[in-house]
């Protein structure tokens, strides 16, 4: 008789401090948006980590992006974005490569300045690919979203995640078919070492 081997991946315990919450449901709950976009559901308690693990598996592992996308905080989401579109250089526009400059200014600075010139860049486009999304989750992360000088107006709620899941899997259509799944996968384990990222 053969020996009983357990395949279920092991559940995780420990906080990773790297997202907006640490179980899955109140992801959905905080950020309604979400939910339309990702047709899985965690269980009841589910860490977002094992959520990710669940989709991954699933019959659309690019879920498992698009609630990456959510459950990672603005500053590590965008700064996973762009390390997904550097990942992928032969696919990258010029235009990305500009939007991409302006996202690293932003991790780097944090500040109102860095935020708006990706904002106005993105919104000035006339092509929205990766890297306009992406400069556009920098945008939407937090602050107003009107233009200087002009009364404030709040970025709506999920704004950021809908843009990093645009940029994401924008730049994935970007990818031979036979070399998706192996892009999907270290899409997300950068995706969760960030999450495990302070």
């Amino acid at each position: 008789m053969a020996p009983v081997t357990n395949t279920t991946p092991p559940h995780t315990t420990t906080p990773a401090p790297g997202l907006r919450m640490q179980v899955a449901t109140e992801v959905f709950q905080a950020l309604p948006p979400l939910g339309g976009l990702v047709l899985g559901r965690p269980l009841p308690e589910q860490h977002c980590l094992d959520f990710l693990r669940q989709l991954l598996t699933g019959k659309t592992p690019e879920e498992a992006l698009t609630f990456m996308a959510f459950a990672l905080p603005a500053r590590h989401g965008v700064w996973w974005g762009h390390e997904c579109l550097k990942a992928l250089p032969d696919s990258l526009t010029k235009q990305d490569q500009e939007m991409m400059a302006l996202i690293a200014a932003w991790v780097a600075e944090q500040d109102d300045n860095s935020r708006y010139a990706a904002l106005e860049a993105g919104l000035r486009a006339d092509v929205h690919g990766p890297g306009v999304w992406l400069a556009l989750g920098a945008g939407w992360s937090g602050g107003s979203i009107s233009g200087k000088g002009l009364p404030p107006v709040a970025p709506p709620v999920g704004a950021t995640g809908q843009a990093l899941n645009a940029a994401i899997n924008s730049a994935l259509a970007r990818v031979a078919l036979d070399k998706r799944r192996r892009t999907i996968d270290h899409f997300a384990s950068m995706a969760e070492v960030l999450a495990k990222t302070p």
